[in-house]
């Protein structure tokens, strides 16, 4: 530990280890960690032993996430919760979900050095998969934390045909502890996560970090539509049950219907075409929907709307449709009192703070259940995440850093 803070710098520090997960992924443009896979296990491993340098108890629980814990000096008490997830999207850039673990880590470290302890606990949080890359879902990491995973959840597969419930026993995990992995909401104080924007707003505003006030709702599904296969050179458009097209049909649709209410936005970002000859009309397409808002209020009517866009250019151009849910999150507001805290801290650094909804999704949306929570928002190059093109400054990630050590050095619990 005393070679990793010899480098006086936090962002530089911080950033040295971003890079160094980063290493660990599946080879390819930029960073690919999916949930339960080898890279995650290696992922695992070294967030562990920097946990443990940083002087915490550190254990992996039955989801595979890695909880460090630095515990209050009489070794009991409630805990302030932060974090993040150290999973990615394919071809993933550095910091979005590892850049909120590893300046954490980095907090905590700095306690240890200076030999001291909080009158609360704190417990870092390294999520398992927050991206749902691998099976479609997402939170799977935090809603285990939350104690809200449902059978459901642990039956749903990935490309391979391999079910959640599956490759956790894979992995060497037991999916009948799971329930295990759950916190209690009477030992959380509050959850705050570190997380880059994956927006412009900051950007444009020429400010290192931001409050966010919410975390917007979203829906995913899967629509599968079935037609009928023939030649392409020898049915007429009028005679054919064209899946393909239904779809392209519903995915404008969605486009429409979001573009009508405020802040929401819906995406179709997978397509599976059958049989996926140059020469056949499809058999089949799947396609996932992505549908957000910022309200509760207003996802539903987004999605009430497309529910019966899907009825319709199904009916219409005569193929069979089936709908299956991923995925439904509410809304997450951000708590006002712990707001204030994260303006003083931000405040102390010489910066105006700016306050901005976030419409990515986090794994706040299921620490909410636990108790309230907060995220700080650090700048990236052009707003670009998900990408290998994703970027931070480390003088942006040193104010970052030291926000979040400042929140934590004066934390207030909420009076009950």
């Amino acid at each position: 530990m005393s070679d990793y803070l010899a480098q006086s710098d936090p962002g530089k520090r911080i950033l040295r280890r971003c890079d160094e997960l980063a290493a660990i992924s599946r080879p390819g443009a930029g960073v690919t960690r999916l949930y339960l896979t080898d890279e995650h296990r290696a992922a695992m491993v070294l967030v562990a032993g920097w946990m443990r340098e940083a002087g915490m108890e550190v254990h992996a629980d039955q989801a595979a996430n890695v909880i460090g814990r630095y515990p209050p000096p009489k070794g009991d008490g409630r805990y302030l919760l932060t974090g993040s997830h150290i999973d990615s999207v394919i071809d993933a850039g550095k910091y979005d979900g590892p850049l909120g673990v590893i300046t954490a880590i980095d907090c905590v470290a700095t306690l240890h050095r200076d030999g001291r302890r909080l009158p609360f606990g704190i417990e870092i949080l390294a999520f398992g998969d927050e991206e749902g890359t691998r099976f479609g879902t997402t939170l799977i990491g935090s809603r285990a934390v939350a104690g809200s995973l449902t059978p459901r959840d642990l039956a749903i597969t990935d490309t391979e045909g391999v079910s959640v419930e599956t490759a956790l026993r894979i992995f060497g995990l037991d999916p009948a502890a799971l329930p295990s992995a759950a916190h209690q909401r009477e030992d959380v104080l509050a959850y705050v996560e570190l997380h880059i924007e994956q927006g412009p707003v900051l950007e444009q505003a020429d400010l290192p970090v931001g409050i966010v006030t919410s975390i917007s709702a979203q829906i995913r599904k899967i629509v599968t539509l079935k037609g009928e296969a023939n030649h392409a050179g020898t049915v007429p458009l009028r005679l054919r049950h064209d899946p393909f097209l239904a779809a392209a049909e519903m995915a404008l649709a969605l486009e429409k219907i979001a573009a009508g209410i405020p802040d929401a936005v819906g995406t179709v970002g997978k397509v599976d075409v059958r049989p996926g000859a140059v020469h056949v009309i499809p058999r089949s397409v799947t396609i996932s929907l992505d549908m957000r808002a910022r309200s509760d209020a207003m996802l539903r009517q987004l999605t009430s709307a497309m529910d019966g866009e899907i009825a319709r250019i199904a009916k219409a151009r005569g193929v069979e449709v089936k709908v299956e849910p991923l995925l439904e999150t509410r809304a997450a507001p951000c708590a006002p009192w712990l707001m204030g805290q994260l303006d003083n801290a931000v405040k102390k650094c010489g910066i105006k703070p700016l306050h901005l909804p976030s419409g990515a999704g986090h794994d706040g949306m299921a620490m909410i259940a636990l108790g309230p929570i907060a995220m700080l928002f650090v700048r990236c190059k052009a707003g670009v995440s998900h990408s290998p093109l994703e970027s931070v400054e480390a003088a942006d990630v040193t104010v970052a850093a030291r926000v979040l050590r400042d929140f934590i050095d004066n934390f207030v619990p909420e009076k009950s």
